[in-house]
């Protein structure tokens, strides 16, 4: 079940980075907030029918703690999303690739510290190696640090801490309705935040959208497989294995986005973009490798 849940979150990671020439291309019609709030709206609606045929009949809905810990999932993985928008704003793009990239480090750091998962040498070197490559593949000037990278760092705290708490709650809690409160997390906090930063999400309903055949397919292909589809995944297969895998795995985001940006648009890539691919690749690749345990692993959980 380990392999399965490893190949099912790289198929998840796969369509994130194959859909973000899609998800480009709405923005020049939607701000991010908008269009975040929509997605998971529809995502929430997709993932609330299977619920009502199948799971709700069942009389499983009434899990101890489930709205508490969707919601504290769902505010984690709002945060990543509107610090990374917000950060954009002061800072490059390039940059913002990196340092949200460095979720992956922070990962296996607060599994040690909260969940007490003790690493491997060789999930450490898997880390590292991948961390060298998103270096190599986003990192665009030395300037100095400002303002949108502190954002954009706490932002990659953010989408590490969503993977910590799906973590700690996947393997205790039904996936399909854990999924469907985070998702309608988002979309409520996406709508506040679209009203508090005065951005008008009602121009979805302008005949310039409406009419705009591009915003309606990503939203829809985003919707349905990368935040409905998606999620849903990442929620039911983590209980299959450790949070330090799944950031490995989802490190190969900006491998895959920048292979799908070269065979849509032609975009070039560079010879420290295709070495910075390699090693993720292989930093993922070498974190599978097997090693002689010593001591049983302990699990338990830090905060509540």
């Amino acid at each position: 079940m380990k392999k399965t849940a490893d190949f099912s979150l790289l198929f998840v990671v796969f369509i994130w980075g194959v859909t973000f020439v899609m998800v480009q291309n709405a923005l020049s019609f939607l701000d991010p907030f908008t269009f975040n709030a929509v997605r998971f709206f529809m995502a929430f609606v997709f993932l609330l029918i299977p619920y009502l045929l199948t799971f709700h009949k069942k009389g499983k809905n009434g899990s101890k703690g489930l709205f508490k810990a969707g919601f504290h999932i769902g505010v984690w993985l709002f945060l990543g999303y509107g610090l990374q928008t917000i950060g954009l704003n002061y800072t490059t793009p390039a940059k913002t690739g990196f340092i949200t990239g460095l979720s992956v480090v922070m990962v296996p750091v607060f599994s040690l510290l909260l969940l007490k998962h003790r690493l491997s040498r060789n999930t450490m070197i898997g880390v590292a190696a991948a961390t060298i490559g998103l270096y190599l593949m986003t990192f665009a000037d030395r300037s100095n640090l400002n303002i949108g990278d502190l954002l954009v760092f706490l932002c990659a705290i953010s989408f590490a801490m969503q993977i910590i708490t799906t973590a700690k709650y996947a393997k205790t809690l039904p996936a399909l309705p854990l999924t469907l409160i985070q998702v309608s997390t988002v979309s409520l906090l996406s709508f506040v935040s679209a009203f508090i930063f005065k951005e008008n999400h009602s121009v979805i309903f302008s005949s310039e959208v409406m009419l705009q055949k591009d915003v309606w397919t990503a939203l829809l292909v985003t919707a349905a497989l990368a935040t409905a589809f998606a999620f849903f995944a990442q929620t039911f297969f983590q209980a299959y294995t450790t949070p330090t895998r799944v950031a490995l795995i989802f490190s190969m985001e900006p491998v895959f986005a920048a292979l799908s940006s070269y065979i849509l648009i032609g975009e070039k890539l560079t010879s420290a973009s295709i070495i910075g691919c390699v090693f993720i690749f292989l930093g993922m690749i070498f974190a599978e490798l097997p090693v002689k345990k010593k001591k049983p692993v302990t699990q338990g959980f830090w905060f509540s």
